[in-house]
């Protein structure tokens, strides 16, 4: 007894079959990049970026996450911009002129940061995104 009986003889949908690693795409530095900063605009909403370029919006959070640590680089253009340095420091008392010579001095914020001139960059770095975070 036959249930239900198939022409063949008319065509089918198409089928489309993947092979290798699927979905899996490798993305560039730069593509990275510049998703990343597309997501960091004022505005932006992460969800429709990720939908934009097809990803999921847990895969753009670690993105943004390795962005924020160092491990991968926004383009210039998106890059935070820095105060500048001030090369001339300000008369302070009871400093001698080579206590002031061994520092440097950065203002963000409304905040001071002295720092002496032989201080780790990663240290330097973590206080200021500190700095920038509590303003």
């Amino acid at each position: 007894m036959v249930d239900h009986i198939v022409d063949s003889s008319e065509p089918r949908g198409r089928v489309h079959i993947q092979v290798g690693p699927g979905r899996r795409r490798r993305w560039s530095d730069e593509a990275k990049g510049r998703i990343v900063a597309e997501s960091f605009a004022p505005g932006a909403i992460v969800s429709d970026v990720a939908r934009r370029h097809d990803i999921s919006p847990q895969h753009l959070f670690a993105w943004r996450k390795a962005a924020r640590g160092g491990r991968l680089s926004l383009p210039a253009e998106a890059a935070p911009l820095f105060v500048p340095v001030v090369t001339e420091l300000r008369g302070e008392g009871g400093m001698s002129g080579a206590d002031r010579s061994s520092l440097i001095t950065i203002e963000i914020g409304g905040a001071v940061v002295r720092v002496a001139r032989s201080a780790d960059p990663a240290w330097l770095r973590d206080v200021l995104r500190a700095v920038k975070a509590a303003t």
